[in-house]
């Protein structure tokens, strides 16, 4: 299903959604484990690749891969390896994989992770979180013994933004009081309200997840994409090209 919606042009001191000429970029919300939406997701996007008159298509993921859904080493093996052919692919660190290597690094306690999904993480990885419960000093070396070399790898060389023409792509959003090029890592992947209640030009169309809407989201400067796959079976992506965005929903 597609719902075309257009970008403001010009409006005000906002910027226009460029692309450069000939680029085609889709932006899928979180995944969250949902295996089955990513595939259906990959599906959409070759139809939609088939069609189209682009010379480059670019498929940027916005990150929170893991967690909440059952399927989340599936969903990190499929990054690393399963993208469909000729599919330029970056995939952004979210907050949920901030969680994850927290956890696997020993940097923090487990017990705000498995309390926002991350015991659904740990089964996908075949260990029994129930189990582990009465033991959260386990739960860190437990999962780095469980997760396969590569995908600790991955993880960890995530970046946390990405630009192509005039749209900038993170997880969370910014902090609308920095320049694009100033941003933390933090802010990247875990700031909500102000900056969703930013009305001003950040000198790009900010492209995000993060925040869990009921469709998605357009705003002068920015588009929401995370429609919460894991609990609403709605996996979207933004497709972005010559100044227009339009949606890919499964």
């Amino acid at each position: 299903m597609r719902a075309f919606q257009e970008l403001p042009n010009g409006a005000g001191s906002f910027p226009t959604l460029e692309m450069p000429p000939g680029v085609r970029v889709y932006a899928v919300g979180d995944v969250h484990g949902r295996l089955d939406l990513l595939c259906r997701m990959d599906r959409l996007i070759s139809a939609d690749m088939a069609a189209s008159g682009a010379e480059r298509h670019v498929v940027v993921f916005l990150g929170d891969y893991v967690d909440r859904g059952p399927q989340s080493a599936e969903v990190v093996e499929s990054l690393i390896s399963g993208r469909p052919a000729g599919v330029e692919t970056i995939c952004l660190k979210g907050n949920h994989e901030d969680f994850l290597l927290d956890v696997a690094h020993g940097r923090k306690s487990p017990v705000n992770w498995l309390m926002n999904g991350g015991a659904s993480t740990l089964d996908s990885y075949g260990l029994n979180a129930w189990a582990l419960r009465d033991d959260l000093d386990a739960v860190g070396p437990a999962l780095t013994a469980a997760l396969p070399p590569a995908h600790l790898e991955f993880l960890d060389a995530l970046p946390t933004s990405h630009r192509i023409g005039g749209a900038f792509f993170a997880h969370a959003g910014i902090d609308p009081e920095r320049s694009l090029g100033m941003q933390s890592d933090i802010d990247l992947m875990w700031v909500r309200h102000k900056f969703l209640s930013s009305e001003r030009d950040h000198g790009a169309v900010v492209v995000h997840g993060h925040t869990p809407v009921a469709a998605p989201e357009i705003r002068r400067n920015r588009i929401n994409c995370d429609t919460g796959a894991w609990a609403t079976n709605r996996l979207t992506a933004a497709v972005l090209e010559n100044g227009r965005a339009r949606f890919l929903s499964t």
